[in-house]
């Protein structure tokens, strides 16, 4: 990043990447953007009866899932949707993914 010179406005974007690097918070933001990206991630049939609720700090990905039978053929899935979700993905891999049947 470059030195800003005094007196002169620093952009939005570049405060922003600052305070997130200062505060160790990069990690996180880039676990977090599996949730906007889930559809993309995992195809339009497979999101449409999935929700992701939350990822922890440690990596764990929350999904609700439609049906106990959406349940059974995800967790059989689960490796290779793991590849999907962190295919390029520096900073904030998922490690594990917790299926929750929705009530």
């Amino acid at each position: 990043m470059a030195e800003r010179r005094r007196g002169w406005p620093t952009a939005v974007g570049e405060a922003l990447h600052s305070y997130l690097a200062k505060s160790g918070l990069v990690r996180r933001v880039a676990q977090a953007q599996v949730i906007p990206d889930w559809p993309r991630l995992v195809g339009t049939q497979i999101a449409a009866v999935t929700a992701p609720e939350s990822v922890t700090p440690d990596g764990t990905l929350f999904v609700r899932v439609a049906t106990s039978g959406w349940m059974t053929e995800l967790q059989l899935q689960g490796p290779q949707i793991m590849v999907a979700i962190n295919a390029g993905r520096g900073a904030g891999r998922i490690k594990t993914i917790r299926w929750l049947l929705s009530r």
